[in-house]
């Protein structure tokens, strides 16, 4: 194996894969990145096992071949090498060497034959969607997903396609956050994959905003999505998700709407006062008045009160403020609308005028 390139060239697809690698390997193979130089230029693969990534970039090609190094040393390497210096890379008698002006390295490498890598994830369902929209609904419901929760589903996002519609859905339990997109998304019925925590993470880091197109395929075991040079696969969690429909509340008579920033702001200001453990603040509507009223176990209080639109008799309830403040951050609207039942049952979160996106929060007793 044999190549030259920038050092720019090769630390963009070294940077963009390296995430992936944990710092605590089970096999010393996956502390490693496998470089592939074929007809196709530089292909650099990272994995976990459970996500894998694939960069690709176009290199100076004198001897096409395939090893794996050390990920994070490879990364350190291309660092600290000058902007626009030029990088001969050659694989010699076992190690990787890498010249740049004066400067040398030698790399210790395992056999690419040893690295696991997907090739085909016998794909069911493919379609092409603007980076930037992909993003911005992982973004809108990434925040609820559970972390290290031991109903297994939970830790990780619901993608639901059906023909005109590319739906998210995460909860932990103790919220929920929905969000819909419009589109054609393939004409074979409706399915569901559970992207796990990781993988949603990693996707969020890599799709840019802007109208380039990624394709999306679901496949038996594996979501991939493919995009400039980049081909991101991931393992599907095998479960149930819950039936989310069901936990939307419907039919609430109490429906306050409010300036969106002057609402994130009160709860904020009240927030710092909240028990640090429970983050638990109460909320008193009556007229046109929104009390906001935090306490915390060394006995100091806030009290925060703006002026809001409101719908229904008078109401006390007890949220979560983290949760309504990620609610409330997911939004990009002037005005929300929050709608209430009573003191024992959810909120409903959204804006007045769109209903792709829709936030549930469960009440606090206080």
């Amino acid at each position: 194996m044999k190549f030259e390139a920038l050092r720019d060239t090769l630390l963009s697809p070294v940077q963009a894969v390296a995430s992936v690698v944990e710092k605590r390997q089970t096999m010393p193979i996956l502390a490693n990145l496998l470089l592939t130089v074929s007809d196709s230029g530089l292909a650099v693969t990272a994995t976990d096992m459970e996500v894998e990534l694939v960069a690709t970039v176009e290199v100076e090609i004198k001897e096409k071949g395939e090893v794996t190094v050390p990920a994070r040393k490879l990364l350190d390497i291309c660092r600290s090498l000058p902007e626009g210096a030029r990088v001969g890379v050659i694989l010699d008698k076992g190690k990787l060497i890498l010249r740049s002006g004066r400067s040398r390295f030698s790399l210790a490498t395992l056999p690419a034959a040893d690295f696991p890598s997907v090739e085909d994830i016998h794909a069911q369902r493919s379609f092409h969607v603007a980076q930037s929209k992909l993003r911005e609904l992982l973004a809108r419901t990434a925040f609820s997903m559970a972390q290290q929760d031991v109903r297994y589903y939970l830790n990780g996002l619901l993608l639901e396609t059906g023909e005109q519609q590319l739906r998210a859905v995460a909860t932990d339990g103790h919220r929920l956050a929905l969000c819909d997109l419009g589109g054609a998304f393939g004409s074979n019925g409706i399915q569901q994959v559970i992207v796990p925590r990781k993988g949603v993470l990693e996707l969020q880091r890599l799709l840019v905003n802007g109208d380039k197109e990624a394709t999306v395929e679901f496949g038996t075991n594996h979501i991939r999505v493919s995009f400039d040079g980049i081909r991101f696969t991931s393992k599907l969690i095998d479960g149930r998700f819950p039936e989310y429909e069901r936990v939307v509340p419907k039919g609430g008579d109490k429906i306050l709407t409010a300036t969106r920033k002057d609402l994130h702001e009160a709860l904020s200001r009240a927030a710092i006062l909240s028990n640090e453990k429970y983050r638990g603040v109460r909320l008193q509507l009556s007229g046109k008045s929104l009390k906001i009223l935090a306490h915390n176990p060394e006995q100091e209080e806030a009290e925060d009160e703006i002026e809001v639109q409101y719908q229904g008799g008078d109401l006390e309830i007890g949220f979560n403020v983290t949760y309504l403040l990620d609610a409330l951050s997911a939004l990009d609207s002037e005005q929300v609308q929050i709608t209430l039942t009573d003191a024992n049952n959810s909120c409903l979160v959204q804006t007045p005028a769109n209903e792709f996106c829709r936030y549930v929060v469960m009440p606090m007793r206080l």
